[in-house]
């Protein structure tokens, strides 16, 4: 089998599901700006760890769920609804996000580790994000749910994880500024990207019932 697919997918997928600005890589960025590098990496081993875990339990998920075409077109028009609902929310009834200085205290840099674990296991985004994005891809013949294939594809999510820690750890200083544009842009960007999943959930739906 060709492992370099899920691999690749693996890695892209998790860039484009981290790269933005969120707790997890800014309280990394901000670790090693207060305590250095050799904390921030035990903090990112603690995140990247339970990402392993939630993966793993995002691709069981969504094995159920291909072996189901109906729970599938389901979730499309449930999932339709929902993300349409989050584009009109946050371009056009959020509020500005205000940027908010994380403060990391010294007295727990032995404990990075765990806040990693911690910080990781209470952010469910990656739960619902992998089961989308491993049935999309076995929908077009991209990925599939062979124990093989499964253990390449989220050992890319742990590389394309780690590499954006790494990024925010070693560039933060640099990018500070763009990382609070960003923040301040956060509801046009989410909207944004909710929108287009929006249209391509609804393409699905019509291609599906229409036959096409």
């Amino acid at each position: 089998m060709n492992f370099i697919i899920p691999l690749f997918f693996g890695f892209i997928s998790a860039v484009v599901g981290i790269l933005p600005p969120g707790l997890i890589n800014m309280t990394a960025a901000k670790v090693n700006l207060k305590e250095g590098k050799k904390n921030a990496y035990w903090f990112v081993l603690g995140a990247v760890t339970i990402i392993f875990f939630q993966v793993y339990l995002a691709i069981f998920f969504a094995r159920v769920i291909d072996a189901r075409p109906d729970i599938i077109i389901m979730l499309r028009e449930i999932g339709f609804v929902v993300f349409t609902l989050l584009t009109i929310y946050f371009l056009a009834i959020a509020k500005k996000p205000k940027i908010k200085k994380t403060k990391i205290k010294k007295k727990s840099q032995k404990k990075r580790f765990f806040l990693g674990v911690l910080l990781s296991a209470l952010n469910f985004f990656p739960i619902p994000y992998y089961v989308f994005v491993s049935v999309t891809l076995s929908s077009y013949q991209l990925f599939s749910f062979l124990t093989s294939s499964v253990l390449v594809f989220v050992s890319g999510v742990v590389l394309g994880s780690a590499l954006v820690f790494y990024f925010y750890i070693s560039f933060f200083q640099k990018i500070e500024s763009k990382a609070d544009y960003l923040l301040k842009n956060m509801n046009k960007i989410i909207g944004s990207i909710t929108g287009l999943i929006s249209i391509v959930a609804l393409f699905n739906i019509v291609r599906y019932y229409w036959g096409v």
